[in-house]
């Protein structure tokens, strides 16, 4: 079984989550978890290029082979729609350029994956999580949504690249 490493990543304009998980055996272990917050005083170019760094960065150190990231939804605001766009079109650039496998998860996917729940609050993923890895202490109540979000769709690229394993020994 190869190595398998999954940057997930739930994106936003001023908040970005991001986890790193390492499939070992059947667990999972995170490498890395935490936000990157982009100040709305800095121009868009700015913020765009402080975000493919951090990711290229994060890439390079645990040699990433995955990339999982949260589908977005239009919601009341289409101009954070189209600037969520330039985020997700940066993750597709990292994952052409690395020669890494994208997964995608709408919210519900997520939500239903690791709660049972596809309605599932924010607070009820943040306990799930907090239970799947007990370990991550700094996961208290203090912790953003957008970093267990991370985590928990971090979680769905490790679990849909076992299934995919699991199934492509089938053929």
């Amino acid at each position: 079984m190869e190595e398998v490493v999954i940057l997930g990543i739930d994106p936003g304009f001023s908040v970005t989550g991001f986890s790193v998980i390492k499939q070992s055996g059947n667990i999972p272990i995170v490498l890395d978890f935490g936000y990157l917050k982009l100040s709305s005083q800095k121009t868009l170019a700015i913020r765009v290029g402080e975000f493919f760094d951090l990711f290229k960065k994060k890439i390079e150190l645990y040699n990433v082979t995955d990339i999982a990231l949260e589908t977005s939804f239009l919601g009341q605001n289409a101009q954070t729609f189209l600037k969520l766009g330039y985020l997700r079109g940066i993750l597709y650039l990292l994952a052409a350029q690395n020669q890494l496998t994208l997964h995608e998860f709408a919210p519900r996917e997520v939500k239903q994956s690791v709660t049972g729940i596809g309605s599932a609050s924010k607070e009820q993923v943040a306990l799930m999580v907090s239970r799947l890895f007990p370990n991550l202490n700094s996961l208290s109540q203090g912790v953003k949504s957008d970093v267990t979000d991370a985590l928990a769709i971090g979680l769905c690229g490790v679990w849909a690249k076992q299934q995919k394993e699991l199934f492509s020994r089938f053929k």
